[in-house]
């Protein structure tokens, strides 16, 4: 989520490009409150018209309640909604960049594989026909250097792990492009670090060190 929130933000306030956040678990008051220690603002940039939070977590405690831009209820969740509500996001703010936090809470909706499988593929498909770039983020299954690849990795155009390993008897977070389709990566794993700035990746250093 941070590493998310960094993203739009950054877009924002560095490069003119507004964003759009869907939320698919967290409240979009408790992703604010918890970003403010890092000196993000997200409550201006809302106010300017730089962002917007949607919050369409399909587990809502009140039928009534407006958590974000639009509801979605448990029935409802499927893929058309999820766009319809994306599209209006980004036509509110002209986005240029959208992030769908947690994409495996979308996944669940689906419980067949193969329905799974075309749902995904159908959303990033559509996705960019927004003409933004889009952040989704999933859970990794297994953290291993020879962990099994989630379908959701084959369909994206990219992919960017973030894992924790042990090494040695301390914890390292590694940053990692595995792949960018169209453009030349360093696919080494980086150590990063989570400071008062948000997420810094080292990128002449090295995790085997």
């Amino acid at each position: 989520t941070t590493f998310a929130i960094q993203f739009l933000y950054v877009g924002a306030t560095q490069h003119g490009e507004s964003g759009v956040y869907v939320t698919l678990d967290e409240e979009p008051n408790d992703i604010k409150k918890n970003m403010s220690k890092y000196g993000w603002d997200l409550k201006k940039l809302e106010e300017e018209k730089k962002l917007v939070f949607i919050n369409v977590s399909p587990v809502r405690v009140a039928p009534s309640e407006r958590g974000g831009l639009i509801q979605i209820g448990m029935k409802e969740f499927r893929l058309i909604k999820l766009l319809e509500a994306i599209k209006r996001g980004v036509e509110k703010v002209d986005a240029k960049r959208v992030v769908v936090d947690p994409i495996t809470i979308f996944t669940l909706q689906y419980p067949n594989e193969v329905e799974r499988i075309y749902a995904m593929r159908d959303l990033m498909r559509d996705l960019r026909k927004l003409g933004c770039t889009n952040l989704l983020i999933s859970e990794l299954r297994g953290t291993g250097w020879e962990r099994e690849h989630q379908f959701e990795e084959y369909l994206a155009q990219g992919v960017i792990l973030l894992r924790t390993s042990l090494k040695g008897n301390r914890l390292v977070r590694s940053f990692q492009v595995e792949k960018m389709r169209g453009l030349p990566i360093d696919n080494q794993p980086r150590p990063y670090e989570i400071s008062g700035k948000g997420i810094e990746v080292y990128p002449s250093a090295t995790v085997y060190k």
